[in-house]
């Protein structure tokens, strides 16, 4: 049940990442959860072997990441848990996650064991899609990395456009023909 705001409005709840310390996902997730606070570590199966036996154990599937379902009274709460660094951020605000990705996530998991969370490369000649700024939603093809940085290239106009851009503003062709 969603708490009310001191003013009598109820306010709305989101679902954002909680970066975490490594190793802490399940800890800092059963911590939020005897606090009152919806929280959600995604667990796959694995089987690990030992010297002597082998064993089923549950592992997060991201690691050192929370996903919590809070509004922004309950954010404040979140951030001072011990082990919890801090919220993950896009376009400097806390990543917010769609409660049907959420949704998805849990899906997956039920129907399959022995699953791997592998983040996406991006390599030059990928064709990827730009998510923020001036040139959002033009596709272009990755020239090269540079750190946090992506030279792009941007066919428009019979012209070749060479934009630097921040690799957190762009998708991947294959990712972004899958949201549609």
């Amino acid at each position: 049940m969603a708490k009310l705001h001191p003013v009598g409005k109820q306010m709305k709840r989101r679902w954002l990442a909680i970066y975490t310390r490594p190793r802490w996902e399940k800890k800092i997730n059963q911590v939020l959860k005897d606090r009152g606070v919806e929280s959600y570590c995604p667990l796959n199966k694995a089987l690990h072997k030992w010297s002597d036996r082998m064993k089923m154990v549950e592992e997060p599937l991201f690691k050192s990441y929370v996903f919590v379902h809070v509004n922004e009274e309950e954010e404040k709460n979140v951030r001072f848990v011990d082990g919890v660094l801090n919220f993950v951020y896009w376009l400097g605000q806390p990543a917010v996650i769609k409660p049907a990705e959420i949704e998805r996530i849990k899906r997956f998991l039920n129907e399959y064991s022995h699953v791997q969370a592998i983040p996406v490369d991006i390599h030059p000649n990928d064709m990827v899609v730009i998510n923020a700024g001036a040139l959002m939603d033009q596709q272009a093809k990755v020239i090269a990395k540079k750190g946090n940085k992506v030279e792009l290239e941007i066919q428009s106009l019979g012209y070749r456009l060479v934009a630097f851009v921040d690799k957190g503003h762009i998708t991947p062709m294959r990712a972004a023909a899958r949201k549609a």
